[in-house]
């Protein structure tokens, strides 16, 4: 992901607390014997040292992680498509360009089998999903979910670094960003408010 200055994190807590915010997006390992890198959709919980999540036993990226345990998650959010006239005279000598906000966590990968140890990352994820502990008993040998334990493995990702994007026209003049504002509050798409405010929060 290419990074430019103007686009990084302003500091440790800006990523960090974005990303503590969102549990949804994408682990990539690399293809076995150079096949396709195998990319997961999933939840997680990350608590800024460590990714934890479980998925089901057959999922291919067991074995792409056995041959090399090298794993990125990739979230993505507050994004949209800014259309040329916002950011020119006119849509004739403006350029488009996408907003986003993207964090990507390298990762080295430690694959959980023993039931004690998947036990233990369900309970972490269900204190961070459903804090309010409206779900059974999570245990090793007992409660409603035990015996389902043989169909998942979980999966350890002890994070080794962080690349963190937010994409907002930072290095450009007050007046191109005011007319994406104004574009972006007139526009009302699926996302443009939240992009609006991340916007604003970085100006």
């Amino acid at each position: 992901m290419l990074i430019h200055p103007w686009d990084a994190a302003r500091d440790d807590a800006e990523r960090q607390d974005w990303l503590r915010t969102r549990d949804f997006g994408q682990i990539a390992a690399n293809g076995v014997d150079g096949a396709a890198p195998v990319v997961v959709p999933t939840h997680f919980r990350y608590d800024g040292d460590e990714v934890v999540l479980h998925l089901a036993r057959p999922n291919p990226i067991w074995a792409a992680l056995e041959a090399n345990p090298v794993a990125v998650v990739t979230v993505h959010d507050e994004y949209a498509y800014i259309p040329s006239g916002w950011r020119g005279e006119s849509p004739q000598t403006g350029v488009p360009t996408s907003y986003y906000a993207a964090v990507q966590l390298v990762c080295r990968a430690e694959i959980v089998d023993d039931r004690e140890g998947k036990a233990d990352i369900l309970r972490r994820q269900l204190a961070h999903h459903q804090p309010d502990g409206d779900h059974g008993e999570m245990a090793a040998d007992a409660g409603p979910y035990h015996k389902r334990l043989s169909a998942i493995r979980g999966l350890r990702l002890l994070v080794t670094d962080v690349r963190a994007k937010f994409k907002y026209d930072g290095q450009h003049p007050a007046e191109l960003r005011e007319r994406v504002t104004a574009g972006l509050a007139g526009r009302g798409l699926p996302g443009d408010a939240a992009v609006l405010r991340r916007q604003r929060a970085r100006t």
